[in-house]
This record gives structure tokens, sequence and C-alpha cells, in this order.
């Protein structure tokens, strides 16, 4: 049975997935400010903040713990091209991704949430804290992506 977490990461991202799949394939190649990433790229850098946190909420789960490094998102927005990528790719690798990061956090057991999270230099936070954050992160990223 499902956490309340894993209830409401999934309810979340039901929501982020309504609204970028309403965003138009007009917009997607337009920077959502002056020099900022393509909204091809935002969604990009999403893809691999979700890859790079399947790593750690399934190594904390299963171990108890997680300790590893940040990620150069520049760097990673730029080798996967994304800007030169269909936007119905973007977002059906989104929809993939997420649904994998959903089933994941449906599976986490209870008692793994609280485990000690590191992320490169930062304070170690828990497991619910880096699922939530996430979510946040998300929706952050999700203003600049539907901004006019």
């Amino acid at each position: 049975m499902a956490s309340g977490v894993a209830k409401q990461f999934r309810s979340q991202l039901d929501a982020i997935r309504a609204a970028l799949f309403s965003v138009s394939p007009d917009m997607a190649d337009k920077p959502w400010r002056e020099g900022g990433w393509t909204r091809k790229e935002i969604v990009g850098h999403l893809l691999d903040s979700a890859a790079n946190n399947r790593q750690r909420f399934v190594r904390a789960a299963i171990d108890g713990s997680y300790a590893g490094p940040m990620y150069a998102q520049d760097a990673w927005v730029a080798i996967h091209g994304y800007a030169e990528l269909p936007w119905k790719t973007l977002l059906e690798w989104w929809n993939v991704e997420h649904e994998i990061l959903a089933s994941i956090v449906d599976h986490i057991p209870e008692l793994r949430m609280d485990a000690s999270c590191t992320v490169g230099d930062d304070a170690p936070v828990t497991l619910q804290f880096l699922i939530e954050d996430y979510i946040a992160h998300q929706m952050s990223h999700l203003k600049q992506i539907t901004a006019e």
C-alpha cells in the first residue's frame, strides 16, 4: 500500500503533467527569459533531475542512507542536446521518467522515509525531504515553462 508521501507525490505529478502537456509546441523553443534556457531545455533539466533523483531515492530506500554528488546542470543539458529534440519526445520522456519515479516512491517502505541523504556538500536531509523537495523543484521550473 502506498504511503501518504507516495499518494501526494503522484497527485502532484499528475498536476504537473497536465500543465506541461498544455504548453504549446510553439513555445518549446522560446527561452523563458532573456538568456535563459528554452522550455525544451528546462524539461530536459527536469529529466536530468529525475535521473539523478532516481538513484538517490532507490539507494536511500535500499541502503538506509544515501551520499552522492551534485551534478553539473548546464553541462548535462548541453550534452543531451535537448534543444534539438521534438517537444513531443521530451514530454513523452518526462511522462515515462515520472511514472518510474512514482512507482519507486510507491514502493519505499514508510520506515525508510527517515533515511539520511547527503547530496554533494549539502547538509543531510531525510529521504522524505528529498522526495518533497523534488516536487517543489518541478513546480518551480513549471512556472518558467508556462510563463508568458
